[in-house]
């Protein structure tokens, strides 16, 4: 499994079931000083976690298209009743 995959659903984990986390939330953990350069991979791989189903985006706490989304995000798992992306 890839490190960002890895720290995404670890991360997801400690928060209450349908609560979102932050991209900046990844990339922090992944690089403390850094982690503004490890948002365009965090993003890269939320994607395509997307595509696959098996994670959120959201955009004003509601599900957004993984190949459209612009501005701010953030990622929950799935939930019952959200839309195949």
């Amino acid at each position: 499994m890839d490190p960002i995959e890895a720290l995404i659903f670890d991360l997801l984990s400690k928060v209450p079931a349908g609560k979102s986390i932050a991209p900046e939330d990844v990339a922090r953990a992944l690089d403390a000083e850094g982690w503004r350069r490890q948002l365009g991979r965090v993003r890269g791989t939320a994607v395509g976690l997307a595509r696959q189903n098996k994670l959120v985006i959201l955009r004003h706490n509601k599900p957004a298209d993984p190949d459209t989304f612009r501005g701010v995000w953030r990622m929950r798992l799935p939930q019952e009743g959200d839309a195949p992306a």
